[in-house]
């Protein structure tokens, strides 16, 4: 069945009322049934594996004939073994961590598949409250702090090549703090950060949520900054796999897009279904944490646990009319500018031809075009980044190069 005629029936279907995907005669009856119907989808306890949990928790899955599994995992290196040996199908998943899989740093090499982003923003860097007792309680005052009283400054990150040690080396670059040589950095898994604060472990760190509200509400840490004021929508997790997976399993892939697109499209409609999403991802089987540390941020109500709150407009986002789901050759390939900045890479990869093998950007548009969500015209965007530097994916070798702050 060509893809003309699949929009046409999930036109139809939608004119009638039912939902797209449901009609029988396009997935049951055609080749765009799904090779693969029941599909383990790995996850680790963090707010933004919403729309996973989700599609699931709705039935959306059902839908588009498949049954997802979500699986909850214990770290990032458990999730990439997994994906890596095919005991996952899927995961949501660090971005940076598919990228390095696919070019052999940080673990196996193996050939990856990134079919869609699941967020932006929504994770912070938190700075403990001994820290933020000296004075230091964001960028500039950290690196003020750290200068003048010198002793060995721990930070942790969730994975080496991941978006959270991305997010920290770039902030802390931004102020003169060289994360390489200034300070000691650490790889904790994601619901282990507070708790390794807690008794002192570590001086800051960067994560997703609910893990950076959870510190304030414990009274041990304070938020130096959140993700989205170092760069304001940025890519942040991904439905990731193997491009082995993909290419035995198109119509599977295709499904489990839709199935997530919806549930994306679902959270992000109003504030009844955000807060019914965080009470279900709170439960012990997903996220495992009071409901309280995942409600506020998710809305975007934030404070920083010094007194100060605020409203922020960019706070996580799972679906914002499509523009959160399109896997931009851009944002993947900005990931591996940052790689070959910090020395996780020796050489310039081809980063244009890294990120079209990887983004699987038809397969993306099938499914939202199936879904009647816009696509950009453009596989490249163009932000500006706390430092004031813009990236637009044009000359990635030069934006690389150009840092002074590098391994």
């Amino acid at each position: 069945m060509s893809r003309r005629t699949l929009i046409k029936a999930a036109a139809a279907t939608s004119a009638a009322g039912m939902v797209p995907g449901l009609q029988s005669a396009v997935y049951a009856a055609g080749s765009d049934k799904p090779e693969k119907t029941e599909v383990r989808i790995g996850f680790i306890p963090l707010t933004d594996c919403a729309s996973v949990v989700m599609a699931s928790v709705l039935g959306f899955d059902k839908k588009y004939g498949i049954k997802i599994i979500p699986t909850k995992e214990a770290s990032w290196a458990g999730v990439r073994d997994k994906l890596v040996n095919g005991e996952l199908d899927m995961a949501h998943v660090l971005y940076g961590l598919i990228y390095g899989v696919h070019l052999g740093v940080g673990g196996p090499k193996k050939d990856m598949a990134v079919l869609m982003t699941l967020n932006n923003n929504g994770q912070a860097i938190t700075l403990s409250k001994k820290l933020a007792d000296k004075g230091a309680v964001d960028g500039p005052s950290l690196a003020k702090l750290m200068k003048a009283e010198k002793r060995e400054y721990t930070f942790a990150q969730t994975f080496p090549t991941g978006t959270h040690a991305m997010w920290l080396y770039y902030w802390m670059a931004a102020y003169g703090i060289n994360p390489m040589k200034d300070a000691k950095v650490i790889t904790v898994p994601p619901p282990q950060m507070v708790a390794n604060m807690r008794v002192g472990n570590m001086d800051g760190y960067c994560v997703g949520e609910p893990w950076g509200h959870r510190a304030i509400m414990d009274g041990i840490g304070i938020t130096g900054v959140t993700t989205q004021d170092i760069w304001k929508d940025h890519p942040e997790k991904v439905l990731g796999t193997t491009s082995e997976f993909v290419k035995a399993n198109p119509n599977t892939a295709r499904a489990v897009m839709m199935a997530i697109l919806e549930a994306s499209r679902w959270i992000d409609a109003n504030l009844q279904n955000k807060l019914k999403m965080a009470e279900t991802v709170a439960d012990k089987a997903y996220v495992n944490t009071g409901v309280d540390a995942i409600n506020q941020r998710i809305l975007g109500r934030y404070q920083n646990g010094l007194g100060k709150t605020w409203d922020d407009p960019n706070h996580m986002k799972f679906f914002n009319d499509g523009a959160v789901n399109f896997p931009y050759l851009s944002d993947g390939m900005w990931f591996l500018t940052q790689h070959k900045r910090w020395g996780l890479l020796k050489d310039h990869p081809d980063y244009l031809g890294v990120a079209k093998q990887i983004n699987q950007i038809d397969l993306y548009k099938e499914a939202a075009s199936a879904m009647k969500i816009a696509v950009p015209k453009d596989a490249m965007r163009t932000s500006k980044l706390v430092d004031g530097v813009t990236w637009d994916g044009k000359d990635p070798k030069k934006y690389a190069d150009s840092f002074t702050v590098k391994a």
